[in-house]
């Protein structure tokens, strides 16, 4: 169980990490435009990450 954990946590900071490591200008103009943005546009991109997240994960299972 938690070595599953471990690697799905190592696999997200793996693709988390790839845009500011390729194109750190492109990465610093996305985050500029996420902190312009209001907190209820932010939840409901929060909401559709984890529920297509959820969806691939039964998919894959």
């Amino acid at each position: 169980m938690w070595e599953t954990f471990l690697i799905a946590i190592a696999l997200m900071l793996i693709l988390e990490g790839i845009l500011p490591f390729l194109s750190p200008q492109t990465w610093r103009e996305a985050f500029k435009k996420m902190i312009e943005i209001n907190d209820h546009q932010i939840r409901f991109i929060g909401l559709t990450s984890m529920l297509v997240g959820l969806m691939l994960l039964l998919i894959v299972s």
